[in-house]
């Protein structure tokens, strides 16, 4: 029992991580959906799910055994998610309703929608389900302050033992099963927003940027969550389209994402004056539109590729420095930003979001932050750290980072007057009388 196990079920793959007493990654894998590019948009076979969790669990297994027996597991993954107990179909995030209130009003929603065809079918959330067919009872896994919703059960907070496993997996009988929680929590975790001033963009598909800070009221647009760390919060929200804006622009012009990253390094900063509003999905904080489309602004016959590869990168970065105004409106500062996902393994678009908010970004060795952040709860589990909200900064590892320093450009302050205004009129456009 010298590691504990934390698997993440992110929107495109499973993440597995074993993490020893100190910390360190031991080992890690990763296991795709298998048929997920058919699935409709906000609808996922859990069963798909579950099927990679265990082939995850099998691939960790291989790498180091000591993952068959650890400590404790802790899953978490993609939030809000609706799950009805036979596991026929999911809803996930993408799903529509209730999106327009909020996070705990579309969890709500996407309960009512099963329960409107199945009166009485009990709903999980996705780690709570998986966990369920691992063998623990049916519990309601919340980070410490999350409003719980009655129809997913009893509450547990991250970090506390619900079950144990049953041997249906490649994990032990009896190893103790732990509640998880959000994936975008759970990275916040393992990002170090115990301490003040440190923020995160948990990059990803979306993406989005928070800080711990003090508690304090706060503007409209932002959201406020317990931090890891007793008497602080962690601020900010989470956009819509971040490394989906990428993958849309690789779509829809037949280049590689690769191709495409070494194409925007050929664009000088501001892009040839070409802006992207990065909208497709809408945009959640801070406007909170759905209905917002996305737009490339300021394109002329000589634009090419690369002038809109670099929009999108700084398209992205400016929708994190949309929040960060408003934090620093109310006098919440941003001292460094840990950067993770699929995203942060790009040098540049790294270096643009450093350079456009004016401060270091750090960037993970091990960057699936949300496995860390539930190999944390596993720990917590098991008694080696302790659970979030119940103790000091400090108190909990952290992955080693690399630090990329921010370089002033005065295209990119320009740049974010731009980014506001067009978007403050597309929102206009929004509420217009026909």
């Amino acid at each position: 029992m010298s590691v504990v196990v934390g698997v993440d079920v992110g929107s495109r793959s499973v993440r597995a991580v074993a993490l020893d007493r100190d910390g360190t990654v031991v080992c890690h894998v990763g296991a795709p959906y298998a048929g997920a590019d058919s699935w409709p948009t906000g609808v996922a076979e859990p069963e798909r799910w579950l099927d990679a969790v265990g082939l995850a669990l099998e691939r960790l297994v291989a790498l180091d055994n000591d993952a068959a027996s650890p400590a404790a597991l802790a899953v978490g993954g993609q939030s809000p998610t609706a799950i009805p107990l036979e596991g026929k179909q999911a809803l996930t995030y993408q799903f529509s309703v209730g999106v327009e209130g909020g996070l705990h009003a579309q969890q709500r929603e996407q309960c009512n929608h099963l329960r409107a065809s199945q009166p009485d079918v009990e709903v999980f959330q996705l780690w709570d389900w998986v966990l369920f067919r691992m063998g623990a009872p049916r519990r309601q896994g919340r980070w410490p302050g999350d409003r719980a919703i009655d129809e997913l059960g009893k509450r547990v907070d991250t970090g506390n033992v619900v079950g144990e496993a049953d041997g249906t997996f490649a994990v032990a009988p009896g190893t103790p099963l732990v509640a998880g929680g959000p994936d975008a929590l759970l990275t916040f975790w393992a990002a170090g927003l115990d301490e003040t001033a440190r923020a995160c963009d948990p990059g990803g598909r979306s993406g989005g940027l928070v800080v711990a800070a003090e508690d304090r009221e706060l503007p409209l647009g932002l959201m406020r969550m317990a931090s890891p760390a007793k008497g602080c919060i962690i601020v900010g929200g989470p956009v819509s389209a971040h490394g989906a804006a990428l993958d849309w622009l690789s779509a829809i012009t037949g280049r590689h994402i690769e191709e495409l990253l070494s194409l925007a390094a050929l664009a000088p900063p501001g892009a040839r004056g070409v802006m992207f509003l990065p909208y497709l999905d809408g945009e959640r904080a801070p406007r909170w539109q759905p209905a917002l489309t996305g737009a490339f602004h300021g394109l002329r016959s000589e634009t090419q590729v690369a002038d809109l590869a670099r929009a999108v990168l700084e398209g992205t970065a400016y929708g994190l420095a949309h929040i960060q105004r408003l934090l620093l409106s109310t006098g919440i500062d941003v001292r460094v930003v840990t950067c993770t996902g699929s995203p942060s393994r790009s040098a540049l678009w790294c270096e643009i979001k450093a350079s456009l908010l004016g401060v270091p970004l750090e960037v993970p060795s091990f960057r699936e932050l949300s496995a860390y952040g539930a190999a944390l709860a596993a720990g917590a589990g098991a008694g080696w750290w302790p659970a979030p909200a119940c103790a000091d900064a400090g108190s909990w590892p952290r992955p080693s980072m690399t630090r990329v320093e921010p370089r002033p450009e005065a295209a990119y302050a320009e740049g974010l007057e731009r980014f506001l205004a067009l978007g403050d009129f597309a929102e206009q456009q929004l509420v217009r009388p026909r």
